[in-house]
């Protein structure tokens, strides 16, 4: 069962010139594992975290690299996530995430499905 849908679209250009400006914030949205990554993917990541917050409902207090966006061998994405998110992801009865991430044209797009 769908227990919740999360999409989220980030400008490029705009997420590289933030990461650039506040050099702490990469340390503050990523794990360690996703730091480093080119600008398209790092957006995309973001997106991906900000999707899962929505298909969560928006609850307070979840941290950003509780939400790690791991990439196989083949470059195909999945959630790992722990913490603050999993607690509210067990509290909404989800126990399965499926990931969608796709750039183009400047932009990031993530699309989160949450299953219980």
């Amino acid at each position: 069962m769908i227990i919740g849908i999360g999409v989220d679209l980030v400008d490029i250009a705009r997420f590289e010139e933030a990461l650039r400006r506040t050099p702490a914030l990469g340390a503050r949205l990523f794990a360690e594992s996703e730091r480093g990554g080119r600008p398209e993917s790092l957006a995309a990541s973001f997106a991906a975290k900000e999707a899962v917050a929505k298909a969560l409902g928006g609850p307070p207090g979840l941290s950003w690299t509780d939400v790690e966006v791991i990439r196989d061998a083949a470059g195909c994405p999945r959630l790992e996530i722990r913490d603050t998110v999993a607690d509210a992801a067990s509290q909404r009865g989800i126990r399965r995430w499926h990931v969608s991430l796709s750039h183009d044209a400047g932009m990031s797009i993530a699309m989160v499905v949450a299953e219980g």
